[in-house]
């Protein structure tokens, strides 16, 4: 279930807009027009990438009358950090057996 979560999310932040929103709501909740504003599209469109957003469980929108004020689920981005910071451990570990076993060879006396 992770694997797909974090899919849904990496593919929703694949869009620039949509990480823009992202960044502009790590700022505090807006509502859709003021996320709109800077963009030169119709509401239908921002109102796409936010459905996107939320399907991916990146924003979450509360029930009732509009305005709504979009909201960032930060736990999202634990999801996301877990997932590179195993990967950067891994990739890390290589680099120091590389780094070691390179030493050990300049190390050595030449024959």
């Amino acid at each position: 279930m992770a694997a797909d979560t974090l899919t849904r999310v990496f593919a929703a932040l694949a869009d620039p807009t949509r990480r823009d929103m992202v960044a502009r709501l790590a700022a505090g909740d807006a509502t859709v027009n003021q996320l709109a504003e800077p963009y030169r599209m119709t509401l239908q469109a921002v109102y796409k990438h936010l459905r996107v957003l939320e399907e991916a469980g990146v924003v979450t929108r509360p029930a009732g009358p509009q305005p709504r004020p979009v909201h960032l689920e930060v736990q999202v981005f634990d999801l996301m950090d877990g997932w590179i910071e195993r990967h950067r451990r891994r990739a890390e570990q290589r680099y120091r057996r590389l780094d070691a076993l390179l030493a050990e060879m300049e190390a050595e006396p030449d024959v």
